[in-house]
């Protein structure tokens, strides 16, 4: 396990939303992020079929055009009744039509439609994951990789104005709201009797980043 030494690194997204989670989760690690959109660095095309390749294709693209160490996260969500769907393609399905930018509603109501279709109506039939994959890079290619997952239940009509991406249909094991209903604090937060690892599947999968390779910091 390569150690992050230093630090000044870069956040390789240029979704907004998912910057400002990852600043927040970095915040009490002291380090000096600044993301692919500061640098002006364009979106490499992502061709991977699982979120590891994808998540790597990032944080490769931003470290070597950096020079330094570059932090990714690909994550989505998966559906277990439409076979794992969106998955690697979450981003993919909020696509607008024009290209002009991602509308989540649109992939809301996909995903809803597409669960009325599969006669998907009761909840033990709506089940399904976020999986997040962070992805440390270095210039040289070296990475090393940290998944975080949490399950829960698709809920409609999507409830709470918080959080980004699917997180108003999306309602956690053990919780009555839905992600798009909690706090950041809420949705990261390490709660008393459920583990040291966070409730959103991002905290789960910083908590082993850092556990892992900022001890030493």
């Amino acid at each position: 396990m390569r150690k992050l030494e230093g630090k000044a690194i870069v956040v390789a997204s240029h979704n907004k939303g998912k910057i400002a989670e990852i600043v927040e989760l970095i915040a009490p690690y002291g380090l000096d992020a600044k993301s692919a959109a500061d640098f002006n660095l364009p979106e490499p095309a992502e061709e991977g079929t699982t979120f590891e390749e994808n998540a790597y294709t990032k944080a490769f693209a931003a470290a070597s055009a950096t020079g330094l160490p570059a932090l990714s996260d690909d994550s989505g969500l998966v559906v277990d009744a439409l076979d794992g769907a969106p998955g690697v393609y979450t981003a993919d399905w909020a696509e607008k039509p024009d290209g002009s930018g991602r509308d989540f509603l649109m992939a809301m109501t996909r995903v809803e439609d597409e669960l009325k279709a599969k006669g998907a109506s009761d909840p033990a039939q709506r089940t399904g994951r976020f999986v997040a994959v962070l992805c440390m890079a270095w210039p040289d290619g070296h990475a090393e990789y940290f998944r975080g997952e949490v399950e829960g239940t698709l809920v409609w009509p999507p409830k709470g104005d918080n959080g980004f991406g699917y997180d108003p249909v999306f309602r956690p094991d053990g919780y009555e709201q839905t992600f798009g209903e909690m706090s950041a604090s809420e949705k990261h937060g390490w709660e008393a009797g459920r583990g040291d690892l966070g409730l959103s599947h991002r905290a789960r999968a910083f908590a082993r980043f850092a556990t892992a390779m900022l001890s030493a910091q």
